[in-house]
């Protein structure tokens, strides 16, 4: 009997073509910000490599199951074009001419939020779709139609930057049970025109966990580097152009995505009391004090080039309740 199991397990292993990609995504876009994004995760090696795919100011793309890879940069040509999400996808599937296109998946978000979604009828079960006014969630091979479920439920549920809102998603879908086979890569991929770091980058984030046997927690931990990267590149330019309210609000971002970093604290702290916020930037610059013994002297430093910090080293009473 032990034996007969195995030999079905080994057959049903065999049907499951090597170029399958069986996993589950989200696709969004959100209007306020001019963002589009993809994030993925599947128990299939490099899942960034083959299914998400993004262009600023055009579109995102995600293809999977019996994947037809090209769907991604040809829907991106397509919108381009100013072809809708549902012409683009009947264009795909129309000139498809690979084998295995009844076994196709795919979503499609256009430069308007409007969504298309297919799901063929011989994509590996359990393989579905669930869309929402500016996101689709799909996949195969999972446990279920809780999966997509749970994701979007988990996006509209989310507050803040579509990155965060993509990760519950997929967290929200890995947490509902997922891929069936287990786990192994994860990717998020987020444009915004001129957003990424740099210059001339419209990739906000783009990060990859290849082969893991946790991929959803290292994507945890890549996004919040991801993140971290992206508002210190934006902290300088705010605090000398004067927007103290708007370097704070980045300042607490930071805190929130790089805890133990003195310096962190140390700039959240500073603006806090530029901002009119004494009690805040007491408790923010102890907590710098703490993990960085040097903090007086960092403080120094910077100011002798931020010179908007210098008025709270000339505020004695202040540095007391901090340093005291």
């Amino acid at each position: 009997m032990m034996r007969r199991a195995a030999c079905i397990l080994f057959a049903a292993a065999c049907l499951m073509r090597a170029d399958d990609v069986n996993t589950f995504s989200i696709v969004a876009f959100d209007p306020a910000t001019r963002e589009w994004g993809v994030t993925v995760a599947s128990r299939y090696f490099s899942v960034g490599s083959v299914v998400p795919w993004a262009e600023a100011e055009v579109g995102a793309v995600a293809t999977q199951a019996n994947v037809n890879v090209g769907y991604g940069p040809k829907g991106l040509e397509l919108l381009r074009q100013g072809l809708s999400a549902k012409a683009v996808l009947e264009k795909l599937l129309a000139e498809d001419t690979f084998p295995g296109k009844d076994g196709r998946q795919v979503a499609i978000i256009d430069k308007n939020g409007t969504i298309a979604a297919y799901t063929g009828p011989n994509a590996p079960n359990w393989a579905g779709d669930r869309q929402g006014k500016t996101w689709s969630a799909q996949g195969n091979i999972l446990v279920g139609a809780k999966v997509p479920e749970a994701m979007g439920k988990a996006f509209e549920e989310t507050k803040g930057d579509l990155a965060e809102r993509l990760f519950a998603a997929l967290k929200a879908g890995d947490d509902a049970g997922g891929d069936s086979r287990g786990k192994q890569s994860a990717s998020m991929l987020v444009v915004k025109k001129g957003g990424g770091r740099n210059i001339n980058n419209d990739r906000l984030i783009y990060i990859n966990v290849d082969d893991s046997p946790a991929p959803i927690p290292e994507l945890r931990r890549l996004l919040d580097l991801n993140m971290v990267q992206l508002y210190q590149g934006s902290l300088g330019g705010l605090i000398s152009s004067g927007d103290i309210a708007g370097a704070r609000d980045v300042a607490a971002k930071l805190v929130h995505y790089s805890t133990n970093q003195a310096g962190a604290h140390m700039n959240y702290g500073l603006l806090s009391y530029l901002a009119g916020d004494k009690d805040t930037a007491a408790v923010e610059l102890k907590k710098a004090h703490e993990l960085n013994p040097n903090l007086r002297t960092q403080m120094e430093n910077v100011a002798k080039t931020r010179t908007q910090y210098q008025p709270v080293l000339k505020d004695e009473e202040f540095l007391k309740r901090v340093f005291q």
